[in-house]
């Protein structure tokens, strides 16, 4: 311990919600072994930077970032993690600056961090096992009381990997076969973030829905989590094919597990849902939306959706736009098909079996759908104006003319905003569930109001 104790570290989380659960696993074992937790801003001995490999946007995203802290901080160790980490090496490698590479397992090995403290280093440790393809036990959990001070929202990992095999996606890859954490080690763990100060659980994973162990599935554990002392439980994103009747029904009928959904499309074409491998159709989909907006009072629901899916035709395109403008969402995230390398569209591609969609119209057809999420968006949180909601906040910054400006989200997920002249706003409201009366929403669709209490 005598090398790293009383070493800083801070951690910078690119991607999905599961990489911040990760990223918050590997700081905590850190700061059992003696670092101190500290920011980039605040200065750093070693800086930990969690990566996303799910598109050619994501990784190009990444090296940006990566060279951007190598440049603003030469004194500083730097770790590069995560699925970028595991999907090609080589190319961070040739970053200049990185001291370590490691892959989706190796990042939890926390000896590493601690070894290239020691001694100086021409040429980056890189550490890249292959990704899981059996059962075994994970780390990978939340540990709140020692890597946050905005003790608000915690992630809390429940499972990796994925079965599904989707022709487009790299995460199988990258994060190996479908594996869950057992629920008694989540449900101890969701009790220390619990009395920690947390107020919201936010369940993560790969594919969570797929949740499976000792012959519990996730219906079973959110029973079991419950009977957590918390506020909130959150499901993230959850496939279409695991939206049952019992789950909505649990959702339903529970004062703790939030009514909101994030339940991926993809496309609103049943011949390229067919052409992704996706495990559902257009009317299995709307059939879910439809029972969930109906049954789960105030549901908010979000979607995935991809544009520029080789061979994805101007009809096809067509039919997405009109299925989602008659769905019930509350919010849409768009993007980009990205073809990666070892994916079986990759071999489709190469092979000239799919027509590749002309980038001028990918770029059309994502402004569509951007523009067509932002009309869901806004109708959705119109809905709102005038009434009275539960806001958990999250933290505070400043505004123009001394303005301090407070955010946090309804139990739908509905990002609010609380504007006041208090200089002490952050410390009123951050960490606490208020009810807040809402009164406008401004034009980047934020709901603005006043806290009643």
């Amino acid at each position: 311990m005598k090398g790293y104790i009383n070493k800083r570290v801070a951690g910078v989380t690119l991607g999905c919600k599961l990489n911040y659960a990760e990223t918050s696993s590997i700081l905590g074992d850190l700061c059992k072994q003696g670092w101190l937790l500290s920011s980039i801003e605040e200065g750093a001995d070693l800086v930990v930077i969690h990566t996303c490999a799910l598109t050619k946007q994501a990784e190009q995203k990444c090296r940006q970032k990566i060279r951007g802290i190598i440049r603003k901080n030469p004194s500083s160790r730097v770790v590069v993690i995560g699925c970028y980490s595991q999907f090609n090496p080589e190319a961070l490698a040739a970053i200049n600056g990185i001291d370590a590479i490691l892959g989706s397992n190796d990042k939890f090995e926390i000896q590493s961090y601690n070894d290239i403290m020691q001694g100086n280093r021409s040429l980056p440790l890189v550490k890249v096992s292959p990704a899981c393809t059996f059962d075994e036990t994970y780390q990978g959990y939340s540990l709140p009381t020692v890597v946050s001070t905005e003790r608000t929202r915690a992630f809390l990992k429940i499972q990796d990997g994925c079965n599904y095999g989707c022709s487009y996606c790299v995460i199988p890859l990258i994060r190996g076969k479908s594996r869950s954490i057992p629920a008694g080690r989540i449900v101890e763990r969701a009790h220390v973030l619990a009395s920690s100060g947390y107020r919201e659980i936010v369940l993560t994973g790969v594919n969570i829905g797929d949740y499976h162990c000792e012959g519990l599935k996730l219906c079973n554990l959110l029973r079991m989590l419950e009977e957590v002392n918390v506020n909130r439980i959150r499901i993230s994103s959850i496939e279409p094919d695991i939206v049952d009747s019992e789950l909505i029904s649990l959702v339903a009928g529970s004062k703790k597990i939030v009514p909101h959904f994030h339940i991926p499309l993809q496309s609103g074409s049943d011949a390229v849902l067919r052409a992704m491998r996706r495990r559902y159709d257009t009317a299995n989909y709307r059939k879910k939306i439809l029972q969930s907006v109906e049954l789960i009072a105030g549901c908010a629901i979000g979607a995935d959706v991809m544009v520029g899916y080789p061979g994805e035709t101007e009809e096809d395109f067509r039919q997405m736009y009109r299925f989602i403008e008659g769905l019930p969402l509350a919010y849409l995230h768009v993007f980009s098909c990205s073809i990666r390398p070892g994916t079986l569209l990759a071999l489709q591609s190469a092979n000239r079996e799919c027509k590749a969609v002309d980038p001028g119209e990918i770029g059309r057809r994502y402004k569509e759908l951007v523009e067509l999420g932002r009309k869901h968006e806004a109708r959705f949180k119109a809905r709102y104006i005038g009434k009275e909601c539960l806001v958990l906040f999250e933290g505070a910054k400043p505004a123009d003319k001394g303005i301090q400006q407070c955010s946090g989200y309804t139990r739908n997920y509905q990002r609010v905003l609380v504007e006041s002249t208090d200089r002490d706003l952050q410390q009123t409201l951050s960490g606490n569930e208020l009810p807040v009366l809402i009164n406008s929403l401004d034009e980047d669709l934020n709901l603005k109001g006043r806290v009643l209490s």
